[in-house]
């Protein structure tokens, strides 16, 4: 009879003891990581709704987490390109060099090479800026098309490359004219006649800077005959003071 009684009261204390687990685990024991799966599709998620800072953090998280996941080198291109759509090109051009880097034959290399053109290209604001970032964007769009002369994204490279070089060359007629209104005719000249040059792509400016040089050339002619004469005149002023 005892027996009987006790075995419920038993059996209220075992599960008391197994609900004070449960509640000691869910308070102390940290909570079940995502897996690489959970995080590359919340960052693809993230990626549609435009919310580009997540996608970030996230490709970061599951390419620090899971290194050797499946899912990493896909989450390394898609942070290149969670950089670029948010307006960061450096740190997508960085982000692209270095998944070429680290996987030279995916099979989306062509795309990464037209990716850093791109960024590279995207950070030139204004003629009065260096062309730096201009010659290796021409550079990376030249490479698509020497190793990958059919791909998808050829047509597009030729088109930026020439928006490259008339942004340069537009770069160099901005120098020479800046030469010019402070009547340096002399680097003026030259400036005008390395557009001529180097820049018979882009016609219309390197026929302006054809133009430009000639007269250029004419005032730094007449620069000099002045100088030379001033020079002269100089000399008989001082021949004459020493008398």
């Amino acid at each position: 009879m005892l027996s009987k009684l006790l075995r419920p009261l038993v059996l209220l204390v075992s599960l008391a003891c197994v609900s004070g687990c449960g509640i000691i685990d869910m308070v102390y024991l940290p909570p079940a990581e995502d897996t690489a799966q959970e995080i590359y599709e919340a960052a693809n998620d993230a990626m549609a709704e435009k919310n580009y800072v997540r996608a970030v953090e996230l490709y970061n998280k599951l390419r620090d987490a899971y290194p050797f996941s499946p899912y990493t080198t896909e989450a390394e291109l898609s942070l290149g390109d969670a950089y670029y759509l948010d307006g960061e090109y450096v740190l997508a051009a960085e982000t692209y060099k270095d998944f070429e880097s680290l996987h030279p034959r995916h099979k989306a290399i062509e795309y990464v090479l037209y990716q850093i053109g791109m960024s590279l290209q995207r950070q030139f604001r204004s003629i009065d800026r260096p062309t730096t970032e201009l010659q290796e964007a021409c550079a990376y769009y030249e490479r698509l098309l020497q190793q990958y002369p059919n791909s998808q994204y050829a047509k597009a490279a030729r088109e930026r490359i020439l928006e490259c070089r008339r942004s340069m060359a537009e770069h160099e007629l901005y120098i020479a004219d800046m030469f010019w209104h402070m009547n340096k005719y002399g680097p003026a000249w030259h400036r005008y006649t390395y557009v001529t040059e180097n820049f018979q792509d882009v016609p219309d400016v390197a026929e302006h800077a054809a133009s430009k040089a000639v007269v250029a050339y004419r005032e730094y002619s007449a620069q000099r005959n002045e100088e030379r004469r001033e020079s002269r005149e100089g000399t008989w002023k001082d021949w004459f003071r020493w008398l």
